[in-house]
């Protein structure tokens, strides 16, 4: 009887600690959703409300008079993030097979090699970089967003782990011997079981590289070319100083996309970092 009791109340325990941690994840979104409906005055005199206000036709007629076009934003963002995804996820699913399925000299050091690459950040390499892609005339360059994904150390790491323990090599080993080629085998078989590894990082690469700032502000010049977090830091200056409820709205409008995703993907989000934890 004593056993049960002390099972409810820690069942409560965790039951509201679960709801506080929802709440307060949740509770910045809203703030600014709620701020994206309300005037500059309103947000200067009272800076947190929960409730809506009335002004967020008002707040997109502002945003839309000036140089902020969502609509160019969100394609050159969703262009960027899809092809950065799709390429991302295909070759480092391939080199993690290479990692996986052949016996090499050098792949242990290969692999050592990617663990130090993961440790280096982007900002070190972009000067080289930025001269590399400004010498071959590629600045303002979409494709110059989406290629570089090719090698993303962190997802060869993560589709490495997953697959070490998934991956039968007597499944391959009879698909060689029925003649099918490597390619064959890696598109038709392995791709399959990978796909709760795919899905995860899938939406970890596509946020990333929506979130991403710093290296578009870099490389693109053209307002034509700008990305959803470009056009919403330039809002900050000049004749956005007092229209804060213009801000809240192009934030909104940047990080909705993001909020609809995890919805729709969060079980992915959830399935994957129990495999990482439990097949790393």
């Amino acid at each position: 009887m004593l056993k049960n009791k002390e099972n409810r109340v820690m069942k409560i325990v965790i039951y509201v600690v679960c709801i506080l941690l929802a709440i307060l994840s949740v509770l910045p979104f809203w703030i600014m959703i709620v701020n994206a409906t309300r005037s500059t005055t309103e947000i200067q005199q009272h800076a947190i409300s929960l409730i809506p206000s009335s002004y967020m036709m008002n707040n997109i007629k502002i945003l839309l008079g000036k140089s902020f076009n969502p609509a160019v934003g969100f394609m050159n963002s969703l262009i960027i993030s899809i092809g950065a995804t799709v390429l991302a996820i295909y070759f480092s699913s391939l080199t993690a097979y290479a990692q996986v399925a052949y016996n090499w000299k050098l792949r242990n050091v290969f692999f050592s090699f990617i663990m130090v690459v993961m440790m280096i950040p982007a900002q070190v390499t972009m000067i080289g970089f930025y001269q590399m892609v400004y010498k071959i005339h590629m600045t303002n360059r979409l494709s110059m967003l989406i290629l570089p994904a090719i090698a993303s150390p962190t997802m060869v790491f993560f589709m490495r782990q997953y697959l070490q323990p998934t991956l039968s090599m007597e499944i391959v080993q009879s698909a060689r011997i029925d003649g099918a080629k490597e390619f064959m085998i890696f598109n038709r078989i392995v791709l399959p079981i990978m796909k709760p590894a795919i899905a995860t990082q899938a939406i970890f690469s596509f946020v990333a590289s929506w979130n991403n700032l710093f290296t578009p502000l870099v490389l693109l010049t053209d307002q034509k070319k700008y990305t959803m977090p470009i056009m919403v830091s330039l809002l900050k200056g000049d004749i956005y100083k007092t229209e804060y409820g213009s801000v809240y709205m192009g934030l909104t409008l940047t990080v909705l996309p993001l909020i609809v995703v995890y919805l729709l993907l969060s079980k992915y989000i959830i399935a994957g970092v129990a495999l990482g934890g439990v097949k790393g």
